[in-house]
């Protein structure tokens, strides 16, 4: 690419033309496997992504913040005999390029050999690119996004008496185009678009100040939930919160919302993913053909899911994508694993290099209401603090907050309590879960109903 044809592919070619984009990078792309190749690599791979980035954010109805990110990058690997070397650059000039690659060959040959480096198999290659409905572009003026954001965050602070301040609220949009290519010939294309917004309040009354939020996301602008209703929501969710206390300590069901069940599920994917296991790593060696959950459950993964959170025909490696099943009826079917994760433990790809893809929970039968009903007594959990988690053991212990269910109604707020348990036992013992799916993640799932956890809170 030539320094006239980078200037003139600017923010109007990325969003009202990405095809002539695209073909941009595509060249630089396959620019630098040759290049590579003529430097004595026997294999090579490289990333080149264009993207642009706005965000607005106002405070107390003043904008606190206009950004506008415009970025290009290169990320080149190369292959010799086994032996890895990796550079970047965000600066797509021919010689900047000839430079990275250069870099690249150098570190290779100054590190030892890998028996599992180089590229995923050919025969892996993805050949087939369905259209998953991930490109909106919208051409939204930061003046625009900062309106909409001191409409969500009016519409909060108006909502209720007991709103006394926010920490602001934002509207963010993104569009990006990404081509991978490799050796092997292939090359491949990504492109999807992505807006936020969100709104944090605070509340006070005689207890005391709350904060909580609200926020929604989407690939397409005219798909994200009216401003006011995310105002008014993150003014509800902060009101219900007043009056939180501490609850005793001791053994009680827990509900996650849906918020933070993904979470759950996101240690389970965590535990069974490659690099933990061939470091050995992981609560669940060898635990594939095991029982992880109830058998009602099943987890499966679509990474064609139209507007998806994270939909696409290739992995990180090429590799094609597909349908698969990651549980069966509480049975870990397989691990999660990219190229060369799979050499290290000597099994094939399961096209999951950069992780799950649109992970889905079957089985889900109850609704919110039926939920508390089903646990009676105990804790709903709707926000999580700490790192407490530590997949090598499977103990699990973090802050929460949330609500205390009592006879299968909401009762009061609940702050400063920790919840601990194993992974195993929280996962194996599952009790329900619930409809209310959350759809604006890559992992989708509804409330979980944990059967029992230690709540550690007052003292008696």
């Amino acid at each position: 690419m030539t320094t006239t044809e980078l200037k003139n592919s600017g923010i109007n070619a990325l969003l009202h033309d990405p095809d002539r984009e695209a073909d941009l990078l595509v060249d630089i792309a396959t620019r630098i496997i040759d290049q590579a190749r003529a430097g004595g690599a026997d294999q090579s791979e490289v990333t080149v992504t264009s993207s642009l980035a706005r965000e607005a954010g106002v405070r107390l109805g003043e904008i606190e913040t206009l950004e506008e990110a415009r970025d290009r990058g290169v990320c080149v690997t190369v292959y010799c005999r086994q032996c890895v070397g990796s550079a970047s650059t965000g600066d797509l000039r021919a010689d900047a390029i000839d430079e990275t690659v250069e870099r690249a060959l150098a570190i290779a040959r100054h590190t030892q050999p890998d028996r599992a480096a180089g590229l995923a198999d050919a025969a892996l290659m993805a050949q087939h690119f369905p259209d998953l409905d991930l490109w909106h572009p919208a051409d939204l003026a930061l003046d625009a996004l900062a309106e909409r954001a001191q409409t969500i965050e009016q519409a909060g602070r108006t909502a209720d008496e007991r709103i006394v301040n926010s920490e602001g609220a934002s509207v963010s949009t993104e569009a990006g185009v990404a081509v991978y290519a490799n050796s092997h010939g292939f090359i491949g294309t990504r492109r999807g678009t992505r807006y936020s917004q969100s709104c944090v309040l605070i509340a006070n009354d005689e207890a005391g100040m709350q904060r909580d939020y609200d926020y929604d996301t989407a690939r397409t602008f005219e798909a994200l939930a009216a401003p006011e209703d995310t105002g008014h929501g993150a003014a509800v969710r902060t009101v219900r919160r007043l009056g939180a206390r501490r609850i005793p300590t001791g053994k009680v069901p827990v509900l996650f919302a849906p918020e933070v069940a993904r979470g759950l599920i996101g240690h389970l994917v965590g535990a069974v993913s490659g690099g933990n296991l061939y470091r050995r790593s992981s609560y669940l060696l060898d635990a594939a053909g095991k029982a992880v959950m109830p058998s009602w459950a099943s987890l499966v993964e679509r990474p064609h899911m139209p507007r998806g959170a994270k939909s696409a025909a290739f992995d990180g490696d090429g590799v094609a994508t597909r349908d698969s099943a990651l549980v069966t009826n509480g049975v870990l079917d397989r691990y999660v694993l990219g190229s060369y994760s799979a050499r290290r433990l000597g099994l094939e790809s399961t096209a999951n290099a950069g992780g799950v893809r649109n992970l889905e929970l079957l089985g889900a039968e109850h609704t919110p209401a039926q939920l508390m009903q089903e646990m009676g007594t105990g804790l709903m959990v709707t926000e999580l603090m700490g790192q407490g988690v530590n997949l090598v053991t499977g103990d699990y212990s973090r802050g929460a907050a949330g609500f205390w269910i009592e006879n299968g109604e909401m009762a009061w707020p609940v702050e400063e309590v920790t919840i601990a348990s194993h992974l195993g036992d929280m996962l194996g013992n599952l009790r329900a879960a619930g409809t209310d799916v959350d759809s604006r993640h890559n992992i989708r799932t509804g409330s979980l109903l944990v059967d029992e956890m230690t709540v550690a809170g007052a003292s008696e």
